[in-house]
């Protein structure tokens, strides 16, 4: 008779295969023989108390955040996620902004206010970009005496959880490997989405930038000179995915072959390429900007080192060409110790984007921290030093006026780098340099190779976009691309989901902006003041909002954003009636 309170464990004995395609290895279970366990030996997760919870009563679409009592520091966000009440870590995995100040909608839909990051509300998995890492999800456990819920001191520290990502493939069909051109935010989206989907075939990812992916926006904003502190992953998390990274670089793509072909001149086979090369900054075409040193274009960390060295000791003259964002952020990171000059075409900076009231209000505060502006101007040269011919010593602009410099910055723009695919006699390059692609990334008129980020050209079928052929140079929508990649190659038959394209800016207060107004808008809401860095601006197309950008209305751009994926934005006339963003309801 088996003894009272006892149970047996006999798993069968097996050797357990992943689906079928390039094989994962193999995991074998070893399986002793029957015998009673105590259930009092089996390990019981612990339980922690919640505070001051002593019933669960939210309803679709509400949350509230929660202390753990015992753990120091310890919260979590207690929620409605489709009628499931759910509890998990209650921070964004990518910058840890506070989840409950974030947009929730009625079916689960979880939005970081800062960044858009989405995550399920049910699972903790991600939905959208620009966080990698999932949400812990604990089980909720009701008692007379309270709320607890059940799970690891640590895991509740950490708040968050790593994706699924192990996979030891062993060779396998060559009809199942992915190559990777690319080390940036679309090349980590598509393949930290192919393994959470489940995809067991080889992956090769291809860069020329001498270190693995690495979170790029952090240098224009704070000129970060050491990729360690803003690497995404290491090497052993490639390494468990079994991703294989190589340091060269690409020079053509034989596509009758299917194989790309390297400066090494080593060739790739691949089943499915994904070409994320991304973007080259653009020189300026004029006198003494290809021979002087110390003018410097920004788009690696090695671009971001030189800045910095040349700098040294603070208290130079740096003059930043381009008024646009790689540019104010450039003036706003350096000018607490540097004379910082900026000259920019436009009357206002960011004015094509954002529009004269909103660039002028930016401006404004960056003068409050000593930055001048030379607006509607025109560089005519670079000058070399007295002191040093080799160097740059002064820019001239167009009217003659002479502003002496240290060292130049240039951010005016950036092209898309397909310089490897000009001689390609099978490909097609758009006028701008970018591969016009489906919905799904897929390249028109070739087989099996998808294009993302800032070389892709694709249909947009935001507010405003009508479909049209739209490249977007975000960080959060090359990364989101990728994911959709990752999608279709796992699931053809998937259909791609609508997201909507967010960027933020370090400009003295955190700038965010969602939608796209490439196709043209032709009225701005503002509700607010931007010299003051409290507004939200709201770029119209007749009675449509094509996008908005906002700064210091948290989670005014989230509310945004989710409410412009539903097709549920106000209208042109509501908002200029005064309505408040962040009272409109979200549909069911």
């Amino acid at each position: 008779m088996i003894p009272a309170r006892s149970i047996f464990l006999r798993p069968p004995i097996a050797r357990v295969f992943p689906k079928s395609g390039p094989k994962c290895k193999p995991i074998f279970q070893v399986n002793f023989p029957r015998r009673p366990i105590s259930v009092s030996a089996v390990r019981a997760m612990p339980l922690f108390k919640l505070k001051d919870v002593s019933s669960l009563s939210l309803q679709p679409g509400d949350k509230q955040e929660a202390e753990v009592e015992g753990v120091e520091g310890g919260k979590v966000l207690l929620l409605n996620a489709g009628g499931k009440i759910s509890a998990m870590g209650p921070k964004c995995t990518h910058y840890g902004a506070p989840l409950v100040k974030g947009v929730l909608t009625k079916g689960g839909r979880l939005t970081c206010p800062w960044h858009g990051a989405c995550f399920n509300g049910q699972t903790g998995d991600i939905e959208n970009a620009p966080a990698l890492d999932a949400l812990p999800v604990f089980k909720i456990v009701e008692k007379d005496d309270g709320t607890y819920i059940e799970g690891e001191e640590a895991t509740i520290k950490a708040a968050k959880r790593k994706p699924n990502f192990k996979c030891g493939v062993s060779g396998g069909a060559l009809a199942d490997k992915v190559v990777v051109v690319g080390g940036g935010s679309g090349a980590i989206g598509a393949i930290e989405g192919l393994r959470e989907k489940g995809f067991t075939g080889p992956i090769t990812m291809i860069t020329n930038e001498g270190y693995l992916p690495i979170d790029r926006t952090k240098l224009s904003k704070a000129l970060i000179t050491d990729h360690t502190k803003i690497q995404w992953r290491d090497e052993e998390w490639f390494k468990s995915g079994s991703v294989d990274i190589v340091h060269d670089e690409v020079v053509d793509v034989d596509l009758v072959n299917k194989a790309v072909v390297t400066k090494n001149k080593e060739r790739y086979i691949y089943s499915k390429l994904i070409l994320a090369t991304g973007g080259s900054p653009r020189n300026l075409p004029v006198q003494g900007f290809k021979v002087l040193e110390n003018i410097f274009l920004l788009r690696t960390v090695h671009d971001a080192k030189k800045i910095v060295d040349a700098i040294g000791d603070k208290g130079k003259k740096i003059v930043i060409v381009g008024s646009s964002f790689i540019g104010m952020e450039v003036a706003n990171a350096t000018a607490a110790d540097n004379t910082v000059t900026v000259i920019g075409q436009e009357t206002v900076p960011l004015e094509r984007v954002l529009g004269k009231e909103v660039g002028a209000g930016l401006q404004k505060l960056l003068e409050g921290k000593g930055v001048k502006f030379y607006m509607s101007a025109g560089v005519d040269k670079a000058e070399p030093s007295g002191s040093n011919p080799s160097k740059v010593g002064s820019v001239h602009l167009k009217d003659g006026t002479k502003l002496e410099a240290d060292l130049v910055v240039l951010g005016v723009g950036v092209a898309p780098s397909t310089g490897y695919l000009k001689e390609n006699k099978v490909v097609r390059l758009e006028s701008d340099g970018s591969l016009k692609t489906d919905e799904n990334f897929l390249v028109v008129g070739l087989k099996d190779v998808y294009a993302i980020g800032d070389i892709a050209s694709y249909p947009y079928h935001g507010p405003g976009g009508q479909g049209n052929y739209t490249r977007i140079e975000h960080w959060n929508v090359a990364q989101n691309q990728g994911r959709v990649v990752a999608h279709h190659i796992v699931n053809p038959s998937l259909k791609s989901e609508f997201f909507t394209p967010i960027f933020w800016s370090a400009l003295t207060g955190q700038l965010r902006y969602c939608g796209n107004s490439m196709h043209g808008w032709d009225e701005l809401v503002l509700q607010g003041n931007p010299g003051e860095g409290k507004f939200v601006a709201y770029y119209c197309k007749g009675e449509t909002v094509v996008a908005m950008a906002s700064m210091g209305v948290d989670p005014a751009m989230a509310k945004s954003a989710e409410l412009m994926k539903l097709g549920a934005m106000p209208s042109k006339t509501e908002l200029k009636g005064g309505l408040d963003i962040l009272s409109v309801p979200l549909p069911a």
